[in-house]
């Protein structure tokens, strides 16, 4: 694999962790600028916000100039929103940082799958997506427990302040670690949005809702369900969430192998374990033992369906991926914020800390469903001999077999 792949994987990493170490710094936040731990909570909300609503409009921006150029223009917003909060005197401009970073987020991860897949031969795409995606699960076994860590000892700002460094070495790695890869010629906006009339793109991007939606159910509440309902201590959550992220390594390396091999078969494989093993969460949450193996493997199948959902975005958009691809990105975050709506609701109607684990495994079964659908559909088009309705065809991207 290209060594650019590691600069695109350490700009990940640090986007991996800002993005999920403020929910283990809320308290600390919320005390040292006198707010409550709700209006603290607008950090997590805006910034998926801000990834939903940047995805796109970056992507547009950066129709004009050459992918490369705008990964690092990318990097730098990255670098000021987390400076900004690192120094913010108040919570307003501490809010703004976050919504300044995460406006890099999901346009980082859309232009940078698609220059993960051209530096590679098309049958190790999906697999170069996977490594430019473990920066963002390593973040999660590394990043944000140390990251914690360091925010509860030494101060939260002391946090984006390295959040910021890392950005810095992403940058620089992004300059000088990847080629210059001007966009493919006659690229326009038209080109991009046409890509999503493909009904494929757009159940690719339902399938991301939901799939992930389904993980994200069950996370979301993990502290309270591990210390009411399995019985562990209040500080055994972090080690938890290092297991749900050790889960989430292994599942997208194993989603990247496997799904350029045979890439809807890993989707029903991985949708599929994931609603069962989501339903048997809410048995398996009343033994520690039991509850901890469960996380571990809600980590690994959610993450195993990433590589295949966003190289089949990035197959069916053809010759405009760029948008479509980071619109994926951004459906991430829409599954996360719908998944916790939904669990908070059936805890507040009295159903219970693992009642989300239901709405969890009702989530991924519905995007197997569409899994299903989508394959039924695409065997009927080529039986027809017709292409897929809003196939862009005219800019197919050249793949780089270097």
């Amino acid at each position: 694999m290209p060594l650019a792949l590691l600069a695109l994987a350490i700009g990940a990493f640090g986007i991996g962790t800002t993005e999920f170490v403020i929910m283990g710094l809320l308290p600390e936040v919320a005390d040292d600028f006198g707010v409550s731990i709700p209006t603290a909570g607008y950090l997590v909300t805006g910034y998926a916000l801000g990834v939903m609503f940047g995805a796109p409009l970056m992507t547009v921006l950066g129709t004009k100039i050459s992918r490369k150029r705008m990964l690092m223009l990318l990097m730098g917003l990255f670098v000021v929103g987390n400076l900004l909060s690192a120094l913010a005197p108040t919570f307003g401009l501490m809010l703004t940082g976050r919504v300044v970073a995460s406006l890099a987020h999901g346009a980082f991860f859309g232009i940078g799958s698609v220059v993960a897949a051209d530096l590679v031969a098309p049958d190790k795409r999906a697999g170069a997506i996977s490594l430019m995606f473990t920066g963002l699960t390593v973040a999660n076994v590394v990043g944000v427990p140390l990251g914690t860590l360091v925010g509860q000892s030494l101060g939260w700002r002391v946090t984006f302040g390295i959040v910021a460094a890392l950005g810095v070495v992403g940058l620089l790695g992004v300059a000088k670690l990847v080629p210059d890869m001007p966009k493919p010629e006659g690229v326009r906006l038209r080109h991009e949005l046409a890509a999503l009339k493909n009904v494929q793109v757009l159940l690719a991007m339902a399938m991301t809702v939901l799939g992930f939606g389904g993980v994200f159910a069950a996370i979301t509440y993990i502290a309270p369900m591990m210390t009411h309902v399995a019985g562990f201590a209040d500080g055994s959550v972090t080690w938890l969430l290092v297991l749900f992220g050790l889960g989430m390594v292994g599942g997208n390396l194993v989603g990247g192998k496997y799904a350029d091999r045979a890439l809807m078969p890993m989707l029903y494989v991985s949708l599929g374990a994931l609603a069962v093993v989501l339903a048997l969460f809410t048995l398996t949450a009343h033994n520690k033992i039991a509850a901890a193996v469960t996380i571990a493997l809600v980590g690994a199948l959610g993450f195993a369906t990433v590589p295949p959902l966003q190289k089949r975005v990035l197959d069916h958009a053809h010759g405009a991926p760029t948008l479509a691809s980071a619109l994926n990105i951004g459906a991430f975050n829409l599954g996360n914020a719908l998944s916790a709506w939904l669990g908070g609701l059936v805890i507040a109607a009295g159903l219970g800390y693992t009642a989300p684990n239901w709405v969890g495994a009702v989530l991924a079964a519905a995007a197997l469903a569409l899994a299903v659908l989508s394959a039924g559909l695409e065997r009927r088009e080529r039986a027809a001999g017709t292409p897929p309705a809003g196939t862009v065809t005219a800019e197919r991207p050249t793949v780089a077999t270097h």
